[in-house]
């Protein structure tokens, strides 16, 4: 891998003696694993037979590939992820119940994480501000079959204002140079310059001045990015230290794991308490972790609140469900899902949605996914949309139609099928794992999969 100069020279001062090491990982391939998901009802044996071992920190993680249009993927049941990113996930440590804020979240991966670490209870707000990637983050989200999720496409600094010490765990994930992903996304050489690594810190610090205001005291943020710099890492976390009421918390270590280098910030010895992955000590990509705990009571700012201008940005109009809507609901849900329990039925245009418990006020927010996706509305009738079918379990309705491998693959590709069974809307189920609905006219089952799923 051709390194710019400066990168080389850099890194041979600060690791001395390690630095033939570290550099020569750059040219070993880079390290794939994947997570399965355990808001499912079993284990995708099929991904599993493929996997190359076990990752140790992470209980449902594994090394190995995904295929992105198995029946194990395009279901919920595995989400592909680099093994060291999954260690964050872990480290935040979200519990049930808990208000969590995942910051900077696309395409979702950790999203995915903490939602199922909070066994889907609770509210997980995961924010992304570029639109494109948070449509990537909200399609992540649903196929993982998640309920209690809000996906949001907002600025922190628009954020502040309307979580103020709002929730209980808050993740910046945050965007950087890139350094530790160089031999997974080669491309990422080309952006790097010696400033480079400065100029994301300090785009990484208005960010946490952000999160800080949406933490509630006695919260835990916990701080990472993909990239080797000390200006991003050890010297974000000293500069959270010295304006804040914050302490490290200790991150476990597990063999391979680096402590945090103090001598590369301030020699605050609190710094070891943070984790560094270095290729050439783990297999996975570079990756830095650091924990902390709000203190006390009030958020000390850093400096003045400024003011932010809304340019350009389209709110959905959301709205109460009206009568007519909710009898088409109640009906559908009465003959087909007798089990759901709405918690707050809202609309955005013909759309349905179940907003998760936890937040009530959403009419100033750019909200993407406000909790669960449960159809849209047509001419007198209601159609139930994907995201609920995923978030869902065979034995949540009787009305459950098993199809076949290769039923499901002519499903996927929008075929309709020929198949008995009562007529009306069914669950389709191919090998456990709930794929989507379809309903069913005489012996023909007409295919509801989304046009621009199908593949």
């Amino acid at each position: 891998m051709k390194l710019p100069t400066a990168f080389i020279e850099k890194y041979r001062q600060l690791l001395g003696n390690e630095a033939d090491a570290f550099l020569a990982a750059f040219d070993q391939p880079s390290c794939s694993g994947f997570r399965t998901n355990p808001l499912k009802n079993g284990q995708p044996d099929a991904t599993l037979k493929t996997a190359s071992g076990k990752v140790e920190y992470v209980e449902n993680g594994w090394f190995g590939k995904v295929d992105g249009k198995s029946l194990d993927h395009v279901t919920g049941w595995v989400y592909s992820q680099e093994p060291s990113a999954m260690y964050v996930g872990e480290v935040v440590d979200p519990q049930p119940g808990e208000r969590v804020l995942d910051l900077c979240a696309a395409p979702g991966g950790k999203s995915t994480h903490l939602i199922a670490k909070m066994h889907d209870e609770g509210l997980l707000v995961a924010n992304e501000i570029f639109r494109k990637r948070a449509n990537i983050l909200a399609e992540n989200l649903e196929r993982w079959g998640a309920r209690h999720a809000v996906v949001m496409n907002e600025s922190p600094a628009d954020l502040e204002k309307q979580f103020p010490q709002f929730f209980d765990r808050i993740l910046v994930d945050a965007p950087c140079s890139g350094e530790g992903m160089f031999r997974k996304e080669p491309a990422g050489i080309e952006y790097w310059t010696p400033d480079y690594p400065s100029e994301c810190a300090n785009r990484q610090r208005k960010i946490l001045s952000s999160a800080m205001k949406m933490l509630k005291p006695g919260g835990t943020l916990v701080y990472s990015t993909c990239t080797f710099a000390p200006e991003e890492d050890e010297q974000n976390a000293a500069w959270l230290l010295d304006n804040y009421d914050l302490t490290m918390v200790p991150i476990k270590k597990y063999a391979g794991m680096d402590d945090g280098r103090p001598e590369w910030a301030d020699g605050n010895p609190e710094l070891s308490r943070a984790v560094r992955l270095f290729p050439h000590h783990i297999q996975g990509e570079g990756h830095f972790i650091a924990k902390f705990r709000l203190q006390g009571g009030s958020v000390m700012p850093v400096s003045a609140k400024k003011k932010s201008k809304k340019k350009g940005k389209q709110r959905a109009n959301h709205n109460s469900i009206t009568k007519e809507q909710r009898a088409l609901f109640e009906k559908f849900a009465a003959q087909t899902m007798p089990s759901y329990q709405a918690n707050h039925l809202l609309t955005y245009g013909d759309q349905l949605y179940d907003l998760p418990k936890g937040i009530d006020e959403i009419a100033q927010m750019t909200i993407l996914r406000p909790g669960l996706h449960l159809g849209t509305f047509k001419k007198n009738r209601f159609e139930p949309a994907l995201a609920w079918a995923l978030a869902s379990q065979p034995t949540d309705t009787d009305h459950v139609l098993s199809i076949t491998l290769d039923q499901w693959r002519q499903y996927v590709h929008g075929d309709t099928l020929q198949l008995s069974g009562e007529p009306g809307w069914q669950l389709l189920v191919c090998q456990g794992h709930v794929c989507g609905w379809g309903k069913l006219v005489g012996q023909t089952l007409k295919n509801f999969y989304p046009k621009g799923l199908r593949f």
